[in-house]
């Protein structure tokens, strides 16, 4: 994979870029990714999460369908299959502002697009209870970032549904592991946060492993 380019920050100043001129530079990063970088980056994220003390002992994981260049983390689903972990896909939650359903997921799992082209487990079959768990339910979340920092931060992907949904764990315990993964090209020197951005447990990347200096 080519070497990142310079890495980007919001610092106040006049001439750094807006939230939402980073957050499209960001996405153009992994968007340019040809498939084979893909499939290696894909291969290191999964080697990397393996390693993790929280992804080894979870035995309910929702993680994602990559779309729009996001590394894609559905190589661990082997893996975690044959440790006895059930999957989880999110699911845009009917009549519900910007929040998530997980529904259990298998190759069999009927699928449909959701509102933004996103493909999900079909609602009238993620609607039966014995085939969804609420999100405090989960024992880790592996989520899409758009961008993250040395600190540990993050940038979601301007929607919202991550944080509303899992904004209770600022509160709760015990909570689910949140870990955010990404494209290395994606991290950048610096990140604003903002106060609804619910905090991460760690961020993985193709090449490495970010712990937030404080933790959730």
């Amino acid at each position: 994979m080519p070497a990142s380019p310079p890495s980007l920050s919001i610092n106040g100043s006049h001439d750094s870029p807006s939230r939402d001129q980073l957050r499209r530079e960001l996405r153009r990063r992994r968007r340019v990714l040809d498939s084979r970088q893909q499939r290696r980056a894909a291969h290191q994220l999964v080697q990397q999460l393996k390693s993790l003390p929280e992804v080894q002992r979870a035995r309910r994981v929702a993680l994602y369908l990559p779309q729009g260049g996001e590394i894609d983390p559905t190589p661990l689903i082997d893996w975690l299959r044959k440790r006895g972990a059930q999957v989880y896909l999110p699911v845009l939650k009917p009549l519900s502002e910007n929040r998530l359903w997980f529904v259990r997921y298998h190759a069999s799992t009927p699928m449909v697009r959701n509102r933004f082209g996103i493909a999900e487990p079909d609602t009238r079959h993620g609607a039966h209870r014995a085939r969804r768990l609420p999100a405090w339910a989960l024992d880790l979340v592996l989520m899409p970032l758009v961008g993250f920092d040395a600190q540990g931060n993050r940038m979601g992907m301007g929607g919202g549904f991550y944080d509303r949904t899992f904004a209770f764990t600022r509160w709760r315990r015990p909570k689910p592991g949140l870990i955010g993964v990404a494209h290395d090209c994606q991290g950048v020197a610096e990140l604003p946060v903002a106060p609804w951005d619910v905090p991460l447990d760690a961020i993985v990347s193709d090449r490495r492993i970010v712990r937030p200096t404080v933790r959730p």
